[in-house]
């Protein structure tokens, strides 16, 4: 009989290492997305591991499935709570690296966007379509005074605590962290400089805000902002109503009126700047930061008056007195009439 010699034994042990390691590469260490771009796994409250794997299915291969199943038992990520978040899942990503990422909760952050919102519904919808919390939870404590409060706030004021800017966050966010970070995001963007400038004008930044509101409706014209809001602030100091339309939209929660009759001016609502003087209770949407800067550095001037321009140019015609003023208005108005605008 013939002996076998040492050799044929390391070979066979060299081989079975090989494709071993051939084997753990190709499960684990190869990339585990089919897609040639980003895709993003979101995992909910209510998922476990088998919802996990129905989600992941139309991104991997079969061998990747098999070796994250394999990796999920084999760690125990099957009997444990799932992490809940926003995964990302680049060309690049292994099933090595997805999994580890899964399991320890290392999520992608989001790109938030706070928008200059009219309403809290509608900034409820824009937040809960990029993150986990449901729309109907926000609405509701936003509506709340004893949540509002917490941020130093009321329903009526608390669109004055977001700042339009673009946050990185986590998709499972809570609310209450969401608010925290707009909370100071606020406080850093009212530093010295601006809290100086709202002192030398008697007004709170709450008051900025609010006023910034009304002019950001008045015109998407930034280099106009500081007239606008020269003629609001003489009106505040003879306590002169700002009869603001912007306001009566706002009151009647009718975004889409294009002319302010006399009709409407009797609504019973305290936004109407018609019927009573100074601001109303807060501002009626989320202010941009252009138009708070330009109440902070608004243009000295004796203008009371001023009427949207008879060549829609977005800008005003701005008068001193009420009868230049209805001069003014009278051409907007025939213009309106000329293009059938009612």
């Amino acid at each position: 009989m013939k002996k076998i010699r040492p050799k044929v034994y390391v070979y066979g042990a060299v081989a079975l290492v090989a494709i071993m390691a051939v084997s753990l590469y190709y499960f684990f260490f190869t990339v585990f997305s089919t897609k040639p771009t980003a895709e993003y796994l979101y995992i909910d409250d209510d998922d476990n591991i088998d919802s996990v794997m129905v989600k992941l299915q139309p991104m991997a291969s079969a061998h990747s499935l098999t070796g994250f199943s394999t990796l999920a038992r084999h760690f125990g990520y099957d009997g444990e709570k799932i992490h809940t978040g926003r995964y990302e899942i680049t060309p690049n990503t292994s099933t090595f690296t997805l999994f580890r990422h899964i399991k320890n909760g290392m999520q992608s952050p989001v790109k938030l966007t706070i928008p200059e919102s009219r309403t809290i519904e509608r900034l409820a919808g824009t937040l809960a379509d990029k993150l986990m919390i449901d729309s109907a939870e926000i609405a509701e404590h936003l509506a709340d005074d004893a949540f509002c409060s917490k941020y130093g706030h009321d329903t009526a004021t608390i669109m004055a605590l977001f700042i339009p800017d673009t946050y990185e966050v986590y998709w499972n966010i809570s609310l209450e962290r969401l608010m925290e970070k707009m909370q100071k995001s606020n406080q850093r963007f009212w530093n010295a400089n601006r809290k100086q400038k709202a002192d030398a004008l008697g007004l709170t930044p709450v008051e900025i805000s609010t006023m910034a509101s009304i002019i950001d409706e008045e015109t998407a014209n930034n280099g106009e902002k500081p007239m606008i809001a020269g003629m609001y602030y003489n009106r505040l100091k003879i306590n002169m109503p700002l009869q603001a339309d912007p306001t009566i939209k706002f009151a009647h929660k009718d975004f889409a009126l294009r002319r302010i009759y006399n009709k409407l001016l009797t609504i019973d609502s305290p936004y109407n700047t018609y019927k009573n003087a100074g601001l109303p209770p807060g501002p009626i949407k989320i202010a941009s930061v252009a138009g708070i800067d330009a109440v902070l550095n608004l243009v000295n001037h004796n203008y009371l008056y001023m009427c949207a321009k008879e060549d829609f140019s977005g800008t005003h015609n701005f008068a001193v007195t009420y009868q230049e003023h209805l001069r003014n208005a009278a051409r907007y108005a025939k213009a309106l009439n000329e293009r059938g605008i009612k």
